[in-house]
Order: structure tokens, then C-alpha cells, then sequence
């Protein structure tokens, strides 16, 4: 242990209304000094530095996928065979590397120098194959790019990493002109505009904010398409407890990378969107949870806070960047808070909700990085001008994030409601033929190419449709994929993901995913089948997150929609 660390960690608790949410910036920065490890003895440091059990820090390295509890390489390959990964041949990937360094995914070459992991989506569904060392990320990967990784680290350097793919801005709100070198700076932002919103708003009363917020009918951009409006009119009034908002940037939907484009290329876009909205809603403090993996954009993040506080902007606000530990429920506006306050991101019973009982008890909104992202032009333009933007019910820009099988795989923004063709031509097409899209991010049902003919990207349409819109990431899947390969890839993810609070999402999941590989292995039966459509049928509601939703829908869409694949497997 060096010797200032402690001192360092204070300085880390000194962020944080509460000494417990300081827990998972501490544990990282003992992994970072301690050869990518989480051992007993950062255990036991954690333990005493943060007044809490040796039991609770341990619950929390062996939750959040992040804590590497037993030693690793120096250099730990992690390789995203999520779906998205998978349609642009990850695992072509994978073998590779196991020929090339003589290892199976889980081991270490004898020299300590490699550890290969698979994990499961790392938000980088245009972008892959994609290959994390330690924090760092190495995007478009090919064999011999990757043969040129391996031995640049053979020798202490690295490679410069890919992160080509096509950005088309119809809308010019969202998404910013990437390409300038300075795209990120508070000079480049305020050149453009940025921050006339803002003064704006402190000429307004907090209640018209949220008006104008409510009358542009802004709908929030995570999934569930709420108003975030209405959302925040639900926060009491003369209450004397803090308010607290929470922006939700822990992107962990297979197929959506909108969000890490607003934060790594347009940071002050969020940070006016935060200051607004704070303002609003009477809130002195935020934070920005962000998932882990994204350790350079919550640097980005970082710097652009401070430009914004140097010159005077966030006087009204502390936003504290807080980075998530690995943990696709921790999405969930109920595990968030509790990650957020030192614990395993389990979800809460509801009610109470978040606005009355939230982060340490006090009235809290939680919104996604793209919702608060479109606050700014709502200010500076009003609602009407808003609501131009996109269709009846569904206004303002939307990021929609394509991938798999198209020629070109990227993010679009154009309005609310544009039709999926549209978004597949700017993507370059489809490669091959068509077989099914999942327009949504992978927790909607999948649609046939037939399903998918003339379909309008909005929340009723796709409702109607029988999918959901979700975060808007589509993936597009040609006719050389296997069904229940698929399938299998799916309920991968969601039962590596479960957090095991609820019975019928963690046995479920668990019962799921044994019926599947077993089928894919020659060993299934139509029983087996069917059961697995009477388990999805049965778990939907029965959970306190929308996970167990998450996987029964897209699972049982992929078997009934696509059955003789299934039954042809059973011998």
C-alpha cells in the first residue's frame, strides 16, 4: 500500500454525501495498484479505510463483474462475445487467440503475461470485434490486427485502436462534428452555442423549466420512453430533504452505444443538459453513473466538468462522475441507487418510488444520458420548435445505433419515428439476406424480415408491431445465422447478468439456458421446447427489475417465430 493512500481515499469520500458510496472508487483504485487484482488483502484495506465489514466489501468484488478476485496477466485480453460480437465474428476471434498463446479462455500463459477472458457486451456493437486490455479498448479487430496487439504487448508498446464507423447527424442536435480534434473542448462547445440554454433557463423559474420540459413532451431515451416531464413532476414539493439527480450513462444493453457517443465526443452537451435540468428540479447535486468499462470517457467527463466549473457555469451544482463496477442490472434506476451507495446493485421493492425515496432516502430522478441531452435545445428553442422534430407522441432527435449485418454499421441521428428501411440504407444495406431484426436492443422480440416491412422506429408502432423501441439499437441478422445459436447468446448474457434476487429470473435463466445448450448439443427434446416457452410465459412480471422480462420476451419470440430451427435440432 503506498504510503498517501489513505489520505487519497479521503479525498474520494470527501465527494460523497455518504462514506458507503465512496466504497466502489476506493476498491477500484486498490485494484489498479495491485496488478489488475482484488485479493483478501484489498479486502481488508477497503474494509478498514471505509469502516465497513471485510463481508460486505467481499459481496461487492465477487458482484461486480469488474473485481478480479483471483490474480490475473499482465495484460488481460477480454474478448465481447455478447450478440453484436457475435454477428461480427468474435469468436473467430476467441480461437485465435487460444491457438495463438497456447491458452483456453480462463488461463494465464506460463510467463503471466496473458490472461484471456470472454465477457459480455462491452457497448461496442459497431465497432467489433472488439478486444479490452486492462481498461483499454482495441475496437474493428481482425487477425492480424490482432496478431500485431499481441505482439506489440509482447514488448511493453500497444497499437493504435479502430473506432471507425459511419455517424450521420440529421438532426445536428445530438451528435457533433467528431472529426475536429477539439470537439470535446468548452471553447469548440460555447463557439457553437453551447451553454446559451443554460443562461437562458436562470431566467426562468425552476417550475418553468419543468413545464417547458412537459409541454415538449420529451420522452426518456433508456427504454421505457417515459416523460421526463412528468417524471420529474412527481418529486414532492416543500419537502426539506436534498434532491439528488442521477444520470444513468451505465450503457449495458447488447446493440446500444448511443449514449457513449454524446459523452465521449459532445461531454458539454450532457453537462448543459445536467446543469438545466438540475436547476429544474431544485437538485444541488448529481451524478453521473457511468459503467466501468468506459473508464476513458469518464476521464472525458471528468475534464469537461472541470472546463465547465473553471468558467463559472456550475455554481449551482456539484456533478460527481461515479463509475459503475460491471453489471447489466445496475441499469435499473432502483440497483443504480443502490450501487451508487456503496452496495450490490440489487433492486428495491416498489413503491416507494425514487422520486420520494431514492438515493439515501431523499427525492431523487434518475435520466439516461440521452434524455438529458436533448434538455438544452428544449430551453433554447422552446417546446413548439421541439416538437416539430419527429411524429404524433414521439418528438425530438433519437440516436439510433446499427449493427450486425450491414455494410456500414454506425449511429444515426434523425428523427423520432423514421422508418427502419431508412436507417438500414444510410447503414449501407443489409449483407445478405435479411432473416430477422431486433430493433430495440436485445431484450424486444425479434421480428421476421417480413415483420419488419415499412416499419415506422417510434414507441406505438413497434408496440403495435408486437416489439418495443427500447434504446433504439438494431441489429440486423442475415440469413447465415442460426436461430437457436442466437437464442443461446441471449440467454448467455441475461443469466450471466441476473443479480439472483428473484427466483424466477435467476433458476429461470439458469433452467433456460441448460434446455438451449442442450438442444444445440443434439441432446434436446420437443419437451424441452416446450418448456422453455412455458418459463418465458411464466416470468414476465415476476421479478423486481425488468430483467426476467428482458430475456423471456426476446427468447420466446426467437422460438415461436422461428421453431423448425429449434425442432430440427432434436434427434
Amino acid at each position: 500500500m503506498k504510503k498517501d493512500s489513505y489520505s487519497h481515499f479521503e479525498k474520494i469520500v470527501a465527494r460523497y454525501p455518504n462514506r458507503w458510496s465512496a466504497a466502489m472508487p476506493i476498491m477500484q483504485a486498490l485494484q489498479k495498484e495491485r496488478s489488475n487484482s482484488f485479493g483478501p488483502e484489498s479486502v481488508e484495506t477497503a474494509s478498514r479505510a471505509l469502516g465497513m465489514s471485510r463481508a460486505h466489501i467481499h459481496g461487492m468484488a465477487t458482484y461486480y463483474t469488474m473485481f478480479n478476485t483471483r490474480p490475473v496477466g499482465k495484460y488481460h485480453l477480454q474478448v465481447d462475445t455478447c450478440v453484436p460480437g457475435f454477428l461480427h465474428g468474435a469468436d473467430e476471434v476467441v480461437k485465435h487467440i487460444e491457438r495463438r498463446l497456447g491458452i483456453a479462455v480462463g488461463e494465464t500463459t506460463a510467463d503471466g503475461l496473458f490472461t484471456l477472458s470472454t465477457v459480455q457486451d462491452l457497448a461496442s456493437c459497431a465497432t467489433g470485434p472488439v478486444i479490452q486490455v486492462n481498461e483499454t479498448y482495441f475496437e474493428n479487430m481482425s487477425i492480424e490486427k490482432t496478431d500485431l496487439l499481441i505482439e506489440s504487448l509482447k514488448k511493453g508498446k500497444t497499437i493504435e485502436s479502430d473506432t471507425s464507423m459511419k455517424v450521420v447527424s440529421q438532426c445536428g442536435i445530438l451528435l457533433n462534428d467528431r472529426t475536429d480534434k477539439n470537439c470535446r473542448s468548452l471553447e469548440y462547445y460555447r463557439k457553437r452555442g453551447g451553454y446559451k440554454a443554460l443562461a437562458k433557463a436562470f431566467g426562468l423559474k425552476p417550475e418553468d423549466i419543468v413545464n417547458e420540459v412537459k409541454e415538449a413532451q420529451l420522452r426518456g431515451r433508456g427504454g421505457a420512453g417515459f416523460p421526463a416531464g412528468m417524471k420529474w413532476s412527481f418529486l414532492p414539493k416543500n419537502d426539506s430533504r436534498p434532491v439528488y439527480l442521477i444520470c444513468n450513462a451505465d450503457e449495458g444493453e447488447p446493440g446500444t452505444f448511443k449514449d457513449r457517443q454524446i459523452m465521449e465526443f459532445n461531454p458539454h452537451l450532457l453537462i448543459e443538459g445536467i446543469a438545466i435540468s438540475a436547476y429544474g428540479i431544485k437538485s444541488q447535486k448529481s451524478f453521473i453513473y457511468i459503467r466501468g468499462e468506459f473508464s476513458w470517457i469518464a476521464d472525458i467527463l471528468e475534464t469537461a466538468i472541470d472546463e465547465a466549473r473553471a468558467a463559472g457555469l456550475l455554481k449551482h451544482i456539484d456533478i460527481v462522475v461515479h463509475r459503475g463496477g460491471g453489471s447489466y442490472v445496475c441499469g435499473d434506476e432502483t440497483a443504480q441507487i443502490e450501487s451508487l451507495e456503496g452496495k450490490r446493485g440489487n433492486p428495491r421493492v416498489k413503491p416507494p418510488f425514487p422520486a420520494n425515496f431514492g438515493l439515501y432516502g431523499c427525492p431523487t430522478v434518475v435520466n439516461n444520458v440521452e434524455t438529458l441531452s436533448n434538455v438544452p435545445y428544449i430551453i433554447e428553442h422552446g417546446s413548439a420548435a421541439y416538437r416539430k422534430i419527429g411524429n404524433n407522441n414521439n418528438h425530438g432527435p433519437k440516436i439510433y445505433g446499427v449493427s450486425g449485418h450491414v455494410t456500414e454499421p454506425g449511429v444515426f441521428e434523425y428523427p423520432l419515428g423514421t422508418r427502419l428501411d431508412v436507417l438500414i440504407e444510410a447503414a449501407g444495406g443489409v449483407r445478405g439476406k435479411m432473416k430477422g431484426v431486433i430493433v430495440g436492443g436485445l431484450s424486444v422480440a425479434i421480428l421476421t424480415a417480413q415483420e419488419a416491412e415499412g416499419l415506422v422506429l417510434d414507441y406505438e408502432s413497434c408496440q403495435k408491431a408486437g416489439t418495443a423501441l427500447g434504446s433504439g439499437g438494431i441489429m440486423v441478422v442475415n440469413d447465415t445465422v442460426s436461430i437457436p445459436e442466437l437464442a443461446l447468446r441471449t440467454i448467455e448474457f441475461y443469466h450471466h447478468e441476473s443479480c439472483g434476487q428473484c427466483v424466477p429470473c435467476r433458476e429461470g435463466s439458469h433452467i433456460i439456458e441448460h434446455k438451449l445448450r442442450a438442444l444445440l448439443n443434439g441432446r434436446g427434446s420437443m419437451a424441452d421446447i416446450d418448456l422453455i416457452l412455458h418459463l418465458c410465459a411464466n416470468i414476465k412480471g415476476l421479478t423486481l427489475c425488468p430483467t426476467g422480462e428482458a430475456f423471456s420476451v426476446p427468447i420466446q419470440a426467437m422460438i415461436t417465430k422461428f421453431r423448425p430451427e429449434f425442432e430440427a435440432l432434436v434427434k
